[in-house]
């Protein structure tokens, strides 16, 4: 438990020393918000669904999450190829608690993103329909950054230079972020990308942080949330094994 919290404690650490990331992490989600939020706002009202600032917040949430966390395996190569993770390794510790530190630390951090760009939305517009049920969208935050960091580790571990990681990475997170019904409704979308969006973990994310925040969710926040922990498990185990099988 030491070393999980000491691995936490420097990914925390490292996160607020670099503001350029930080400010970042906040740059494309605020753009995003004002963009497609009012922009789209009108087309949104004039189909007859409501206040697309309102649907849209979570998915930009979403968005800051996913991307946020994506970074934590980006670290690992950086680490990998100046040395810094030779160190870590050759200590007397648990290969597992190191990974399972650096995943906790980049899910808080993620989390954290996330906190702030529902603070930002609340000046746009977006207004949760429940106060009380905030640290539950919370906690939906946490699992989703959890996900992805996994999800960036696991990218990390197998891959040794940042083109590979970024290709294969943007090869996965965009189609995930698009295909999530974090833009659009999935009610009233064809059955075919409502079908993909089924297979994709970030629309239960989504989704659960809707049912939390606005009150609208398409599977259920329960049944949300239970895909999103099993997924969670599999991918940290996938990553717990790559990360395991790094050559220094």
């Amino acid at each position: 438990m030491t070393t999980i919290y000491i691995m936490w404690l420097r990914e925390m650490k490292k996160f607020f020393r670099n503001k350029s990331r930080l400010v970042g992490a906040l740059g494309q989600p605020l753009l995003f918000l004002l963009a497609l939020g009012y922009g789209l706002g009108s087309v949104f009202r004039a189909a007859g669904q409501g206040n697309y600032i309102e649907f849209l917040a979570p998915g930009i949430i979403g968005m800051s999450i996913i991307f946020g966390s994506v970074f934590n395996g980006m670290s690992l190569i950086w680490d990998r190829q100046f040395g810094f993770l030779k160190e870590t390794l050759v200590a007397p510790v648990s290969r597992i608690n190191i990974m399972f530190g650096r995943t906790l630390g980049g899910a808080t951090t993620a989390a954290f993103q996330g906190v702030v760009v529902l603070a930002i939305t609340l000046f746009v517009g977006f207004h949760p329909t429940s106060w009380g049920l905030v640290i539950p969208a919370v906690l939906v935050m946490l699992l989703i950054g959890l996900l992805f960091n996994a999800v960036g580790l696991l990218g990390g571990a197998l891959f040794s230079d940042f083109q590979g990681f970024q290709l294969i990475m943007n090869f996965v997170v965009m189609p995930l972020f698009f295909l999530s019904g974090s833009l659009f409704p999935l009610q009233g979308a064809p059955a075919a990308l409502q079908w993909i969006a089924r297979f994709d973990p970030l629309a239960y994310g989504i989704d659960a942080m809707r049912g939390l925040l606005i009150g609208s969710s398409v599977y259920g926040v329960w049944f949300d949330f239970g895909i999103l922990a099993a997924v969670a498990v599999v991918f940290l185990g996938l990553a717990s094994w790559a990360f395991s099988r790094i050559q220094v």
